[in-house]
């Protein structure tokens, strides 16, 4: 909508609804809701805008750079969606390809199989998880999607309870026990946590730029593998995923070398 302002649609517990949120002043939110599941979004738009986020045991000045992303984007906050459902497909489409594919073949999906949102908003509903399970593998084709994330789509769909009792627990044990389920990589699972839980730790492993990202900003080297991003982002343990996002926002780019990775169009309109 506005830099001020926001509508999302969602299935919610209680069913479908459309949550509007506005900006009055300093961090006064006014939020309404329609539909079945209004109640329940209104319920937890406090957490999607970052109230329930805290930077108890964040430390910005142990380093240098994430002092100074701090001190630009003091107000940045950790959002918590509350479902996994919410992220969890678009993450999965989003595997190995770019982020510009990945938003085409969503917004192409929600289009050719949501339906009208509730409220006075032209927005649709994504499709739900039994939705999904249902399609055969030439509709995603035709959306963008191959037939690998697709196969990915549907197995996570079917787990999809036992995905959001899993971010709703905090993260115990290593690797993630929600890697144990076909289609949810490293990567996936620490987007899972990071958006629908809120997890200020989360860090997303296994992505092309936000290795490169840490640690240009954070030791001055160009490249890193995933092993010297934990490693540098060790001394925020707690708060990782926090630093990512400052750096992210706010800090350097690091030095480019060869030509982007090509969008390859895989769809067959």
């Amino acid at each position: 909508m506005r830099e001020d302002a926001f509508a999302r649609t969602t299935w919610t517990p209680d069913g479908p609804g459309t949550l509007a949120v506005e900006r009055r002043s300093g961090n006064t939110f006014v939020a309404r809701a329609w539909g079945s599941g209004a109640g329940w979004l209104l319920e937890t738009a406090p957490a999607l805008t970052g109230a329930h986020d805290h930077l108890d045991g964040f430390d910005p000045t142990r380093h240098p750079a994430v002092a100074r992303a701090h001190h630009r984007r003091p107000g940045l906050r950790m959002v918590r969606s509350g479902l996994a459902s919410d992220v969890l497909v678009p993450t999965v489409i989003a595997q190995r390809v770019t982020a510009r594919e990945a938003a085409a073949s969503w917004t192409r999906l929600v289009r050719a199989h949501g339906t009208p949102a509730p409220g006075p908003y032209p927005l649709r509903l994504p499709p739900t998880c039994d939705q999904l399970r249902s399609l055969p593998s030439h509709r995603y084709l035709r959306l963008g999607i191959d037939g690998a994330r697709a196969r990915r789509i549907v197995s996570a769909c079917r787990a999809i309870a036992r995905i959001q009792a899993g971010v709703e627990q905090p993260q115990a044990a290593s690797p993630d026990p929600l890697t144990s389920v076909v289609g949810v990589g490293v990567w996936t699972a620490a987007h899972l946590r990071r958006v629908a839980a809120g997890d200020p730790d989360a860090v997303e492993a296994g992505d092309d730029s936000v290795k490169h990202h840490v640690a240009w900003n954070l030791a001055g080297e160009a490249r890193a593998d995933d092993a010297r991003m934990l490693e540098l982002l060790a001394p925020f343990a707690g708060h990782r995923g926090r630093v990512v996002r400052l750096l992210a926002s706010s800090g350097a780019r690091p030095p480019a070398f060869g030509p982007r990775r090509p969008v390859v169009p895989v769809e067959s309109l």
